[in-house]
């Protein structure tokens, strides 16, 4: 079936029309083909006063699976979509600041559904605070992920940092809250902490069900499928941290609502392949947790790479390069096989046609925000996924698993705009992710 590509907001669409009726007149015109900071100003400055903003002349990607638009356009106003289409459809509006993007590509916002917006700060936990979150969330936004579902050690700032972002003006990226992983010896325990998180009014629930590689006991089916039911009644969805194939079949049997991890300790097999397709869950492989679990066994490649360096932390780094540090990355070689085991299995699942999404477990120390989802995108790619299948499975298939359709994810009509300006395709190479040019979130660009 071809989708429709031209979208006019039904709540907005007076504005475009009365704009046809008095004819083509533009307003402030703003050229990036050589951006500065007053162009980037004045597009701000017609997005905060309630303007119109035309972005003009891209590629546009919408991500809903239908054909780029070669040379489209994009009307927003009060930080959500009025239209998205072809150049020229439809006249600009009368008085909109119309950016020139001739040769750029538009992409939606990044949307990583396992991530954690919590108290690392550098190489340090224990420093949970609105500061150091907003820190974590622009970091994030500056590599054009715009969207975060925070899958546990959220408390009450992350909460209110959710409820302050359905506005204009934000300059961060969202974010979505699980509270405090479930945990628990006895059902007693666990649904007690299961009411806490419901108490401070979270978006999800998260359970962990390993054993570390034989190191420490597994949750018991008992209690899990207490935090699961519970959860349920409590109109709350469930993630799950999981390693093996029999205790990811058992979740879906107990109703998990998400499997934030890859399946690492064999291949998945049609019973379990045949058991997702009827959940209709999502699958999220968070690769590059596995990657950080022995990359700084030696100085990582990744140590030079200029896209990581402009937000890299040289202490850090420093760090992360101390003999003693690098030894004890040294021995969590196991992980070396599980990555590779992940990532077989993330092409199987993909192929039987599955929801994947992406997914970085970034956040914890030494798992840098922002850069490695990108490279989970490259990952996903050595897994054997094309460039459009891994753009869909961190836009609209990762909003829709969110239950954020109507919100984020897609260059839709009402949707809010959240979006990143590259100067190359990643329809051709998913590495051109990082030719980011601006990035956008609510209609306005970064400052």
């Amino acid at each position: 079936m071809t989708k429709k590509r031209t979208l006019l907001s039904p709540l907005l669409s007076p504005l475009v029309m009365a704009s046809i009726l008095a004819g083509l007149t533009v307003g402030l015109v703003v050229d990036l083909a050589f951006p500065g900071v007053a162009s980037a100003a004045q597009a701000r400055g017609s997005a905060s006063q309630g303007g119109v903003t035309a972005l003009v002349g891209a590629r546009i990607w919408d991500g809903t699976g239908a054909a780029a638009i070669p040379n489209g356009m994009m009307l927003v106003r009060d930080g959500r979509i009025m239209y998205v289409g072809a150049r020229g459809a439809v006249p600009i509006p009368d008085g909109a600041t119309v950016v020139n993007l001739n040769g750029r590509t538009i992409i939606p916002g990044l949307i990583n559904t396992h991530g954690h917006v919590g108290g690392t700060l550098g190489l340090e936990g224990g420093h949970y605070n609105r500061a150091n979150l907003i820190r974590q969330l622009r970091l994030y936004a500056e590599y054009g992920i715009t969207t975060v579902n925070s899958l546990g050690g959220d408390e009450r700032e992350g909460i209110a940092l959710r409820d302050e972002q359905s506005m204009t003006g934000l300059d961060r990226a969202r974010i979505f809250v699980a509270g405090a992983v479930v945990t628990g010896s006895t059902v007693r325990e666990a649904l007690a902490v299961v009411q806490r998180n419901a108490d401070m009014g979270v978006d999800w629930m998260k359970l962990r069900v390993d054993d570390n590689l034989g190191n420490s006991q597994k949750m018991s089916p008992e209690i899990y499928s207490a935090i699961i039911a519970r959860s349920h009644e409590l109109g709350l969805r469930l993630a799950s941290h999981l390693f093996y194939l029999s205790d990811a079949k058992a979740l879906l049997r107990a109703e998990t609502d998400f499997i934030a991890h890859s399946i690492r300790d064999m291949r998945v097999d049609d019973e379990f392949l045949g058991m997702l397709a009827q959940s209709g869950i999502c699958y999220t492989p968070t690769l590059t947790r596995e990657v950080s679990t022995y990359v700084y066994e030696n100085r990582p490649d990744f140590f030079d790479d200029p896209f990581f360096l402009s937000h890299a932390d040289p202490a850090v780094l420093e760090q992360l390069q101390e003999p003693a540090r690098q030894a004890r990355y040294a021995r969590a070689q196991p992980y070396k096989a599980a990555l590779s085991m992940a990532l077989r299995n993330l092409k199987t699942i993909s192929d039987a046609g599955l929801p994947v999404v992406m997914g970085t477990d970034t956040g914890p120390a030494a798992r840098f925000q922002g850069y490695f989802e990108h490279m989970e995108l490259d990952l996903m790619a050595e897994a054997g996924l094309t460039p459009e299948q891994i753009l869909r499975s961190a836009t609209g298939v990762a909003a829709e698993c969110l239950r954020l359709d109507d919100e984020i994810g897609t260059l839709r009509p009402n949707r809010w705009a959240d979006f990143v300006v590259l100067t190359e395709n990643p329809l051709m190479d998913i590495r051109n992710t990082r030719s980011i040019e601006s990035v956008w979130i609510a209609g306005e660009a970064l400052r």
